[in-house]
């Protein structure tokens, strides 16, 4: 029997984010302001989402544009809007939290990740900032997160993917290492096979730009890369229990 491999879609619309769902998304990453990095979306935009669609959504939670070395104002706004997301009946968290020197702030993240529970959280990209992966990835996984999301320190996940190869043997069963950035229907497979990720993250920015009205086009885009996912969960060898 294969194993599924799963495709989260990031979205910064409820147009958006129901093309996602339609194209066969498995999970949304909903966040505010998509044409900077991402941002923690507003309480509306996450209950319009919620009651539109049916997929599991996870909130990013970053106060700013930026750096990842956040004030304790920040911080405390970090905290409310995991608890405003909650009450909105999101399915997960993703954030990321840094130290002035450049290091996994633990200690903030296990709060954070204390108060998600029991939603789980992904950190993000923030992972990619820190100078030593490894190291980087022993703080998350003390820290309470179940899945990094990463490029393995490089542009594009494909560039990066040697690294997040060495990043999923080294996490094995302990967290969940999900490649993004950069990832399409032109490179999925490829990304896969060099990898061996079972989770995958796509904004599509590369197909189409952040605020694009084209709906039917990103659901379309959406589309090949959850074909070229289906493919790969029922062929390649690595993706077979």
């Amino acid at each position: 029997m294969s194993r599924k491999c799963l495709l989260e879609i990031s979205v910064e619309t409820v147009e958006t984010a129901m093309a996602a769902e339609r194209g066969g998304a498995d999970r949304i990453e909903l966040c505010g302001n998509l044409s900077m990095g991402g941002i923690t979306p507003g309480a509306e935009l996450l209950r319009t989402v919620r009651a539109q669609v049916r997929i599991p959504i996870f909130s990013m939670v970053r106060p700013r544009a930026g750096d990842f070395a956040y004030s304790s104002a920040e911080f405390a706004e970090m905290k409310r809007a995991i608890s405003a997301a909650k009450e909105s009946g999101i399915n997960g968290m993703v954030l990321g939290m840094l130290t002035k020197d450049g290091r996994v702030d633990r200690r903030r993240t296990l709060e954070l990740t204390e108060l998600a529970r029991p939603l789980p959280v992904t950190y993000h990209r923030a992972f990619d900032e820190v100078a030593d992966l490894h190291q980087a990835l022993e703080d998350v996984i003390q820290s309470g997160a179940k899945r990094i999301l990463t490029s393995g320190g490089a542009e594009s996940a494909l560039e990066g993917a040697g690294a997040l190869a060495k990043l999923i043997e080294a996490a094995g069963a302990r967290i969940v290492i999900v490649p993004g950035a950069g990832i399409s229907g032109a490179n999925i497979t490829e990304a896969a096979r060099r990898t061996r990720a079972r989770e995958f993250h796509s904004g599509l920015s590369a197909a189409l730009p952040y605020g694009s009205t084209e709906y039917q086009k990103f659901e379309a885009e959406v589309r090949k890369l959850a074909e070229q996912i289906a493919r790969i969960s029922q062929t390649q060898p690595e993706f077979r229990s």
